[in-house]
This record gives structure tokens, C-alpha cells and sequence, in this order.
């Protein structure tokens, strides 16, 4: 980083119109080519991750803090703001004092033969921050958000992705044809759905398909599909919130694999 920041201190400063913009509008991201990371945690992730932090915007205090450092450090060029610019900027209601503004990272071709989860319509960013979650802790390596899916790279789910978006092969706002060139099975979860998640035979590797909060998976995506399953739920529930649901899920297909693998 440069041995002193640039420090910002007007409200229509360029740099400042221009974040606003960002942040403001939950798919801003695809035409400026940039993505916000708040609070210590998210930026370390990306760090651990390897990414290039372009910049780094901090208030006095995350300056004055030895535990955020490394972070400031990290960056290419640090410009620092008032508390009170920073917090009018910040979409947290309690704004963390240091976030990065990354490049949006170019969105890779689809892998054919990777473990994938696939969002078909899901509409919550924190249901969508949860699911990429689950899928990187779980070992999925891709996550396919068809066309319609909150926008992966706003700034709702990448607080609730929590550092998962840098380590998943993420492909945006994807057409359903696209689907065409998974060479894996499709596997959809519905709770009407005769097979049930416990008995049901997995193909494995697979791509999980989880839908819209209310409507479900698409009839067109559903018609792709190999198997649909359904999570027993003894205590009664119509259904189940749909990042619980994928928890629940890809958890078990885990747990077949590390069985499998220690059978084998």
C-alpha cells in the first residue's frame, strides 16, 4: 500500500458517487465491474484466498486498530474517510470501518464434471449467501445461478456467503439451456416428492437443484431432473426453509462420500 492513504472527505468525491452506485442496486455490480467487501472477517477471506485487493477504504479507527494492518496493507492503494462518510455509505446497520472494492472476478466457463449446486429462481439473498455457504463447507466445487436467482455478487449475499464466493467457481444469472452441458445427474428436492432423501439412491457425483422459496424448482428445470427427493420431517412442517433444506442435503450426499471412501 502507499505509505500514507488518500484521505476523502467530500460526499460527491468521484470515488464516493461511484461506490454509492454499487451499493445501492443489487445487480450494480455487472455493469461496473467491481464488488464491495465489508468487515474484517469477509476481507480476510478474500485475502486467504489470494485475491488482489485494488482498494481499501477505512475509517481513523480500523487505521489505529494493529488487528486490521495486514488487511490495509494488503491493498493497492488505502483511502480513508471519515467515520460519518463511511457509515452514509455502508449498507450494515453497524458499518464494519474497513471494506475492499475487488474486481469482479470473470466468470469461468462451466465445468461439465464438477459436484454442482444449481439456484433455480431463489429470490432471498440471504437464503442465497446460505446455500453457497453450505455448498463450500460440503465440498461442492460450482454453484450455477440461473437466470432470475438473487444476484450472487451483491452485497446481501456476499455478508451472508461469508467468504464462500472465493472459494466456489460461481457462473451468474445463467440461462436453463446452459444446463445442458452438466455430463451429471440432476438431483431436485420437492416435499411431494415419493422418494425420500434417506432411502433414496444418490447418484454420486450429482448437481442438487433448489428452487424458489414459494414455487419450488421449475417445471422446465424439473424436467431435466434424475431423481427428486423429499426431507422426512416428522415433527409435522409443510416444508423447510430452502438453505435449511440444502444443508440438509449436501450434508447427507457428504456423508455417503466420506462412507463410500472409507469402505473402499
Amino acid at each position: 500500500m502507499s505509505l500514507a492513504p488518500r484521505r476523502i472527505s467530500a460526499r460527491d468525491n468521484p470515488l464516493l458517487v461511484r461506490l454509492r452506485k454499487l451499493l445501492q442496486h443489487p445487480t450494480a455490480y455487472r455493469k461496473l465491474g467491481q464488488v464491495w467487501v465489508e468487515g474484517e472477517h469477509l476481507c480476510a477471506a478474500a485475502l486467504g484466498r489470494g485475491v488482489a485487493v485494488p482498494l481499501a477504504i477505512a475509517t481513523p479507527a480500523a487505521f489505529a486498530s494493529a488487528a486490521l494492518a495486514p488487511l490495509l496493507a494488503a491493498a493497492q492503494e488505502v483511502v480513508e474517510l471519515p467515520e460519518s462518510l463511511f457509515g452514509a455509505l455502508s449498507p450494515l446497520p453497524s458499518p464494519a470501518g474497513i471494506g475492499y472494492v475487488l474486481a469482479l472476478p470473470a466468470m469461468p466457463a462451466l465445468d461439465p464434471l464438477a459436484a454442482t449446486v444449481v439456484l433455480d429462481g431463489l429470490q432471498d439473498a440471504g437464503n442465497v449467501g446460505s446455500v453457497l455457504r453450505s455448498s463450500s463447507a460440503m465440498g461442492v466445487k460450482q454453484v450455477i445461478a440461473l437466470a432470475g436467482t438473487a444476484a450472487l455478487w451483491s452485497p446481501k449475499v456476499m455478508r451472508a456467503g461469508m467468504g464462500a464466493h472465493f472459494n466456489l467457481r460461481l457462473l451468474d444469472a445463467v440461462a436453463p439451456d446452459a444446463l445442458a452441458a452438466l455430463q451429471l445427474p440432476l438431483v431436485a428436492t420437492s416435499s411431494h416428492a415419493p422418494a425420500l432423501l434417506l432411502d433414496a439412491e444418490l447418484p454420486m457425483p450429482c448437481a442438487w437443484v433448489f428452487g424458489h422459496e414459494g414455487q419450488g424448482v421449475s417445471p422446465g428445470v424439473l424436467a431435466r431432473c434424475h431423481i427428486t427427493v423429499a426431507i422426512p420431517q416428522p415433527g409435522g412442517e409443510e416444508s423447510l426453509n430452502v438453505a435449511a433444506a440444502a444443508a440438509i442435503c449436501l450434508y447427507e450426499a457428504a456423508r455417503r462420500r466420506q462412507y463410500i471412501s472409507r469402505s473402499g
